[in-house]
C-alpha cells in the first residue's frame, strides 16, 4: 500500500512539474505565443498566452488515464491472467507519465524559443522512448491493452512471447537509430528516417507473428 502511495505521489509530481514551468514562463510571455509546430519545427499556429497551460493539461489527462489503466490492468483485462505482472504494468504506466511530462516540458521550451528546431528535441526524445519501451516488450504477458495485440498473438501464448521477444529487439535498435537520426540529420530527412524506422518497427513483429501462425505457431 505504501509503495502504491509513493508511486501516486511521484506520478502527480511528474505531471505537476510542467505546470510549474508554465507558471514560471507565464509573466515573460508575449500576448501571442506559438501553439503548434510543423514538421520542420517552425511555428504555424498561434494563440493567447493563457494557452501555455493547454499542453500540460492534455499531457496530464493522457498520462493519468494511461497510468490508472495499466495499474489496474489485471482487474479489467478479459484474460485476467495470473501471469500478468502488476508491478511491471505500473512501472510502464509511470514511465509513460514521465515521458509525457518531459515531452510537455520540451513543447513549453519551444514555445519560448520558437527559433529552436523542434525536431532536434522531439525525434530524439521519441526515439529514446521507443527504445525504452522495447526493453519492456519481452516481459509482457498476454493481455488486451499493451503490446502487439494481433489475432495470432492473442490466440496463442507461444506466438505472443516469440513476437514480443523479436519486437523488443527491433524497438530497442530502431529507437536508438531514431534518436541518432534526430540528432544528426536536418529536419526533413530526420522526419523521413523516423517514419521509415517506425514502419519497420511495426511491420517486422507483425509479419513475424503471422508467419509463425502459418507455421502452426512453431518457432520459425
Amino acid at each position: 500500500m505504501k509503495n502504491t502511495n509513493y508511486t501516486l505521489i511521484a506520478v502527480f509530481a511528474c505531471l505537476g512539474i510542467p505546470f510549474m514551468y508554465a507558471y514560471y514562463l507565464y509573466p515573460s510571455l508575449p500576448a501571442i505565443i506559438p501553439t503548434h509546430f510543423n514538421l520542420k519545427g517552425e511555428a504555424d499556429g498561434f494563440g493567447g498566452r493563457d494557452t501555455i497551460y493547454l499542453g500540460p493539461a492534455i499531457m496530464a489527462v493522457a498520462g493519468l488515464f494511461t497510468y490508472f489503466l495499466l495499474a489496474n490492468i489485471k482487474k479489467i483485462d478479459p484474460k485476467r491472467s495470473e501471469k500478468i505482472d502488476d508491478s511491471l504494468f505500473k512501472k510502464m504506466g509511470f514511465f509513460t507519465v514521465l515521458f509525457l511530462s518531459v515531452l510537455s516540458m520540451a513543447i513549453l521550451y519551444m514555445t519560448t524559443h520558437p527559433s529552436f528546431n523542434m525536431g532536434k528535441l522531439l525525434f530524439p526524445l521519441l526515439g529514446l522512448g521507443f527504445a525504452l519501451m522495447g526493453a519492456y516488450l519481452p516481459k509482457l504477458k498476454q493481455n488486451y491493452f499493451a503490446g502487439f495485440k494481433l489475432p495470432w498473438t492473442l490466440e496463442n501464448e507461444n506466438n505472443w512471447n516469440a513476437t514480443h521477444k523479436i519486437a523488443g529487439k527491433v524497438w530497442v535498435y530502431g529507437g536508438v537509430l531514431q534518436l541518432i537520426a534526430g540528432i544528426l540529420l536536418p529536419a526533413t530527412p530526420s522526419f523521413i528516417a523516423f517514419m521509415a524506422l517506425m514502419l519497420v518497427m511495426v511491420l517486422v513483429p507483425t509479419i513475424f507473428s503471422y508467419r509463425m501462425f502459418k507455421n502452426g505457431n512453431q518457432p520459425i
